[in-house]
């Protein structure tokens, strides 16, 4: 995981006041890794915002640069915010899958569901390394070693840095880092897939668009890897393999109807699709954001979002613009 060490212009101008706005962007970033929230991310953004802000007369220049020291008090309100909080999960992260496409689409609202990252808001060196696998698999982390990952191998800050900013040392600071790579490799946080700009993911995901929007169930599952995932936060049920992908596809169209349309986007890195489904008097209505991993030229999981919250983060216009997607034929 890597990402240019600085991001932004912000500097201290040359009256000697600390330029702080320009990191707004990587900030949010760095607090959504932290809590799997973009709203609440959002939030403890604005709170460190404000504290640098009332901070600012008695920063030192000569003690750390003003990406440290922000990224320090960012780091604080992500780890007060933390405390006593449970994980943010994906289903699949929570139990076996489901063998019933039938099973009732019963919300769990109890649930602290992971978000998506709505790309489109941000620059992309922001974007780098957010893959919702990754981010739900960070989750899994101790926060202190959650910080540590993020801060040394995403934004590039040295040990000593790092260890400045979380009150630590040099030693611990190396100490978690090696146990937050081990647990991510035991839980297989580091895949490697397919960007959203990569020709053979976009030929993909335009594949899946055109079955889709067809209600060609069939032609959908041959873009399906053997162990395709689906899940649907804040459904807890998900489903494994290409037959349940496809039996529950089958189900959706036998409620929803066919004849849906899809706008492409990206989210966390990722290929991603807006889905409006078919309303009973014509025209059609935003329904969810659906998140793909592609790998190997297959669709390898597809994370659907239906929490109006998450959708509102997109900014996606309630109905889909021109009645359609857009895509090549």
């Amino acid at each position: 995981m890597s990402a240019p060490a600085a991001l932004g212009a912000a500097r201290v101008r040359h009256d000697g006041r600390v330029e702080i706005e320009p990191y707004r962007g990587e900030l949010l970033a760095y607090c959504y890794r932290m809590l799997g929230s973009f709203h609440e991310a959002e939030d403890l953004v604005q709170e460190t915002m404000l504290r640098a802000w009332k901070a600012r007369d008695r920063y030192d220049g000569t003690r750390a640069s003003v990406r440290t020291w922000l990224y320090r008090i960012a780091t604080n309100a992500c780890l007060t915010a933390l405390e006593g909080r449970a994980r943010r999960p994906l289903p699949s992260g929570l139990g076996t899958p489901s063998d019933d496409p039938g099973a009732p689409l019963a919300p769990a609202l109890d649930i602290p569901w992971l978000q998506p990252f709505p790309d489109a808001r941000f620059e992309a060196e922001v974007r780098s390394d957010m893959r919702l696998a990754l981010v739900a698999a960070m989750q899994l982390l101790p926060p202190r070693q959650r910080a540590v990952l993020v801060l040394r191998e995403v934004l590039e800050f040295s040990a000593a840095e790092v260890a400045e900013q979380l009150g630590s040392t040099v030693a611990a600071v190396n100490s978690a880092l090696q146990r937050a790579r081990s647990a991510l490799a035991d839980v297989g946080g580091a895949e490697q897939v397919a960007e959203p700009d990569d020709p053979e993911a976009r030929a993909v995901i335009q594949r899946y668009v055109r079955a889709f929007e067809a209600g060609d169930v069939p032609a959908l599952v041959r873009l399906l890897t053997d162990s395709a995932v689906l899940e649907m936060p804040p459904v807890p049920l998900w489903y494994l393999g290409r037959d349940a992908y496809g039996l529950f596809i089958e189900r959706v169209f036998a409620m929803r109807g066919r004849g849906w349309v899809m706008t492409p986007l990206t989210a966390n890195g990722q290929p991603a699709l807006a889905a409006y489904a078919p309303e009973p008097g014509g025209g059609h209505r935003l329904h969810t954001v659906q998140v793909f991993t592609v790998a190997g030229g297959r669709v390898a999981r597809n994370v659907v979002f239906s929490d109006p919250r998450v959708l509102d983060a997109f900014g996606l216009p309630l109905t889909p613009s021109s009645g359609g997607s857009h895509l090549p034929r």
